[in-house]
């Protein structure tokens, strides 16, 4: 294969990529039923309480069984990260850029049994489990090359004497605790994870509980890769539970969390009771696309629809409200029921498939809630209902939906997390940017126009930490290390650098100023 996989492939030849994907899923398919550990340190940890991981396509099918970890073994787990910490923070950068560049190569090789995996564990259909995996990898390329250019963030600095040498380094905190969502289990568990051991620090992992096999993995990966024991450890359980108790301990120095709006604020608020603590969060959003009138359709409708359908709208990136200039409404309303009626939905092993199940029950459950207030308050252009029958039966499936309804209503402010978009109009450009800023999320945002002023202004004034023009392959999706930086503005993200930027692993470091007189 000549080319990689990421979030923007259109119309490459798959065909020898799914024949060697299918060979490896039947491996994958083999292994299902496993018991696996928590691991303090590279020692298994078994409890005899188990999360069940199951398929989401096929609730029926366990995939796997995950020993929880209790919350009084906490204590044991954290001594084990700061004794590890204490000579990994010390150990040369070089080396640490070393180890995760060799863990991005094991990712590479393991690529499509872990693409497998993901597939078989969040729903997603094979090519965005492709690109998770992908990005993983470079994510890891990219964080690791942070340091070698800034020479492991080691900078001389000016001197008011002959005799006085000066510097600004950054080290360590110290313990980080890693809360990762279901969405990208690999990319997002891969990339918080590599920021925070890249700067020195140790690193406890909580995996979502609805992906905890791709946290296995990476664990695997880290361990192959050769980092000492103790610097990386799994922990499974639930987040209310476990995840709380966590991000409550005492000798946690940082949190870095990717999740609800609702969860990230509550961590953030317990977390610094003594002194002040690093507390990374992203957030979310209410991703806006402003379509105006000298925009190209065709563009416009293929650039929505993947970016409002791609992995169920599951995606704090995803598209979820599509404001169109009075003029082309009508004709881009019916463009993109046409188009969203050619979203292939179904089980998301199958090569054919576009999109796969929600996550959970609970989505679900929110999808059959916000249809029925769209029929009531509102007008469903296409889709609004449930799919979970026949060959779909025992998955969590539903229909790709668009919404004709007011600007600030509910199902246009709060972030669903569903293949569900809303449809408004606008008369100007400046209106548009009015409705499109009003809302407490700021993370991603796109807009459609051929004229050079109109994306000028949009550039200028939109809220939102991540922007695309005219973007067919995803309108406000698709960011990739090195590419796009990731951050959320207001609501999306507490630090102001995203992941995926250049400014990403030094947040995980203090400065420290020294000064020698010789």
């Amino acid at each position: 294969m000549s080319f990689r996989i990421t979030y923007s492939v259109l119309n490459a030849d798959m065909s020898e990529l799914h024949k060697e994907f299918d060979k490896v899923l039947a491996q994958v398919k083999s292994q299902i039923g496993q018991e696996f550990p928590s691991y303090f340190g590279h020692k298994a940890y078994t409890s005899g309480n188990f999360l069940e991981d199951r398929n989401p396509a096929n609730t029926t099918e366990l995939l796997a069984k995950f020993h929880i970890t209790p919350v009084g073994e906490i204590d044991r787990v954290m001594e084990i990260a700061s004794k590890a910490q204490k000579s990994w923070g010390m150990t040369p950068w070089q080396e640490r850029a070393r180890i995760i560049k060799k863990a991005a190569d094991l990712i590479s090789e393991r690529r499509l049994e872990l693409s497998a995996i993901m597939a078989l564990e969040t729903g997603k259909n094979r090519l965005e489990s492709l690109g998770d995996v992908e990005e993983s990898a470079d994510l890891f390329r990219y964080y690791a090359g942070q340091l070698e250019s800034t020479n492991g963030f080691d900078k001389p600095l000016a001197s008011l004497s002959p005799n006085e040498k000066t510097r600004s380094i950054l080290k360590p905190y110290g313990n980080f605790v890693v809360v990762a969502p279901f969405n990208f289990p690999l990319a997002l568990a891969a990339g918080m994870s590599g920021g925070a051991l890249l700067g020195g620090n140790s690193v406890v992992l909580k995996p979502s509980q609805e992906t905890p096999w791709c946290g296995q993995k990476l664990f695997e990966v880290l361990r192959d890769a050769g980092l000492p024991e103790g610097v990386f450890q799994v922990l499974h359980g639930k987040g209310s539970e476990l995840g709380a108790a966590l991000c409550r301990h005492p000798k946690v120095e940082g949190i870095v969390f990717t999740g609800s709006k609702k969860v990230g604020m509550e961590i953030m608020s317990k977390f610094s009771s003594i002194y002040p603590k690093p507390c990374f969060l992203e957030l979310g959003g209410k991703n806006p696309t402003i379509v105006c009138e000298s925009a190209d359709l065709e563009k416009a409708v293929e650039g929505v629809c993947r970016s409002s359908m791609g992995l169920s709208g599951q995606k704090c990136s995803a598209l979820s409200r599509v404001y169109v200039h009075h003029s082309l409404k009508n004709e881009f309303a019916e463009r993109l029921v046409e188009r969203t009626k050619k979203v292939s939905v179904g089980d998301p092993l199958d090569k054919d498939i576009y999109m796969g199940p929600v996550i959970n029950e609970s989505a679900f459950k929110r999808f059959e809630a916000a249809a029925a207030e769209a029929k009531k308050d509102g007008k469903i252009l296409i889709g609004g209902n449930s799919l979970r029958k026949d060959a779909l039966a025992n998955g969590y499936f539903v229909e790709p939906t668009v919404v004709e309804i007011a600007h600030g209503h509910r199902l246009s402010r709060e972030e669903l997390f569903l293949p569900f978009l809303t449809l408004h109009s606008f008369d100007s450009l400046p209106q548009a940017l009015e409705m499109a800023n009003d809302c407490e999320y700021g993370l991603t945002a796109g807009i459609f126009s051929n004229k050079k002023e109109d994306v000028d202004y949009f550039m200028d004034h939109i809220q939102s930490g991540v922007l695309y023009a005219n973007r067919q392959t995803g309108a406000t999706t698709g960011a990739w290390p090195g590419v796009q930086a990731f951050c959320g503005w207001k609501g999306s993200g507490s630090t102001g650098k995203g992941g995926c930027g250049p400014y990403y692993v030094q947040q995980f470091m203090r400065e420290q100023s020294q000064t020698r007189m010789e």
